[in-house]
């Protein structure tokens, strides 16, 4: 596989994990999501999932199985969000290595090919999936509150750049936006 698709991702979303709905999960013939942390569900200065957040898993929850995977190495701050959203999680992932990832696929029992892997990072959570032949999709990072501007996410913007060069379209297939 040449970089072009292991940079790729099938399905890339205009907004954050919120747009993705069970219409586009079931569009795609997902059975479950691997979901990144930091950035694709909470933004990394925040410790806890917002009332968004909760109410997208609740949702989501009864279409498909849910496992978080984050290469964040804290236990209280990624645990602490796994408990609030009542999900299973391993921490320390070092994605793109496929290792927890498969740890994660195994817990599920599914096929490789129905689980989405979900996250804001070309260079780690879309290069995991591809390399394990997961449905990859990327999202806009969730930012603080504070924060109104992508720019502030400059090894993203990095990673984007280098992934068109390398012939990757970063361009978004669903841009639905979430509505409460």
């Amino acid at each position: 596989m040449n970089w072009t698709n292991l940079l790729q991702p099938d399905l890339i979303l205009t907004g954050s994990v919120l747009n993705l709905t069970p219409d586009i999960i079931q569009e795609y013939g997902l059975k479950g999501l691997v979901l990144d942390v930091d950035d694709t569900l909470v933004p990394i200065r925040v410790a806890s999932a917002s009332p968004e957040l909760q109410k997208w898993v609740e949702e989501i929850r009864g279409h498909v199985s849910l496992w978080l995977v984050s290469n964040n190495l804290s236990e209280a701050r990624i645990g602490g969000i796994a408990r609030s959203l009542n999900l299973p999680y391993y921490l320390g992932a070092a994605k793109p290595s496929r290792r927890k990832l498969r740890a994660a696929l195994e817990e599920m029992k599914l096929p490789v090919e129905k689980v989405g892997m979900v996250g804001d990072r070309l260079f780690t959570d879309v290069l995991a999936g591809n390399r394990l032949g997961m449905f990859t999709i990327l999202v806009e990072p969730i930012v603080h509150p504070d924060v109104t501007d992508l720019r502030n996410h400059p090894v993203r913007n990095f990673e984007v750049w280098i992934s068109e060069i390398l012939g990757a379209s970063i361009t978004p297939k669903h841009t639905k936006i979430h509505k409460d």
